[in-house]
């Protein structure tokens, strides 16, 4: 995947900066499956989209597909949260709000910004996309 010079160094001066790019999306979650924990910038990105939604049907379907898939106990793609804000969710699922699930995406955020995105910065996966936008 052949990315801009610009783009790329980009990634490395800021995670927000990995996230707004959508290519840097998809090698960030290339990144996240080699560690097994791509279900993290899923969640985040489902949670973006969740935000968006205006119509109250939209939402509810949305929010229940969110929680069945990122925030169950057992889910497929289970999130690392707390007992609390996992709890939180459960109660609040069968009227979903339009900040149902924020404190989970700050937790989620949180550690992608704080544990894998420094990780990703060191990995052969960014390094070879950088030598690769330098050469171009």
């Amino acid at each position: 995947m052949l990315a801009p010079v610009n783009d790329v160094m980009a990634w490395g001066e800021s995670f927000d900066r990995l996230l707004e790019c959508k290519t840097g999306q998809l090698v960030f979650e290339d990144f996240l499956r080699t560690e097994y924990s791509d279900e993290n910038l899923l969640f985040w990105l489902a949670c973006e989209k969740y935000k968006k939604l205006t119509r109250v049907t939209e939402t509810t379907i949305a929010a229940k597909r969110i929680y069945t898939e990122f925030v169950q106990a057992g889910a497929p793609r289970q999130i690392n949260i707390d007992c609390v804000t996992r709890e939180e969710i459960s109660k609040n699922i069968s009227q979903p709000g339009p900040n149902c699930f924020d404190r989970a995406q700050k937790l989620i955020y949180g550690l992608m910004e704080n544990d894998c995105y420094p990780r990703f910065l060191k990995s052969e996966i960014y390094h070879d996309l950088l030598e690769q936008a330098e050469q171009q």
